[in-house]
């Protein structure tokens, strides 16, 4: 009788260690549950930055893709006067400053079609690594 009294409590001794460890592995597994969902948060805010930030820069180009056209537009007509008539030696200089912003204007057009590009390719990488992580 003492030996089935003893297995009794060994075996509800051990019931209780068992579930205390279960007890341990849940609040274990909720922390890292919410490090991990903290983690998503944080990684779909940046995304949603990311899209921001990329919406602006595509406005960016926009608004620089038309000061370039008119622009352009600038430097086409001047061409054509300067066809019509000798230039002076002001007009001239007028003419290189205009060239000077042209060039200025699609090296920063370039630079911002490069940060579009990098932009998207950031957007395509964290879809990937979610697409991953799901």
């Amino acid at each position: 009788m003492d030996e089935e009294l003893e297995e009794e409590e060994e075996e509800e001794k051990e019931e209780s260690e068992l579930e205390e460890d279960e007890l341990e592995l849940e609040e274990e597994l909720k922390e890292t549950l919410k490090v991990e969902l903290e983690e998503e948060l944080k990684e779909l805010e940046e995304f949603e930055e990311d899209e921001e930030l990329e919406e602006e820069l595509e406005e960016e180009l926009k608004e620089l893709e038309k000061e370039f056209e008119e622009e352009l537009e600038k430097l086409e007509k001047f061409e054509e006067f300067e066809e019509l008539e000798k230039l002076e030696v002001g007009e001239e200089e007028e003419f290189v400053e205009l060239e000077e912003e042209l060039e200025e204007k699609l090296e920063e057009e370039v630079k911002l079609e490069e940060e579009l590009e990098e932009s998207e390719e950031l957007k395509e990488l964290e879809r990937g690594r979610r697409e991953e992580g799901i």
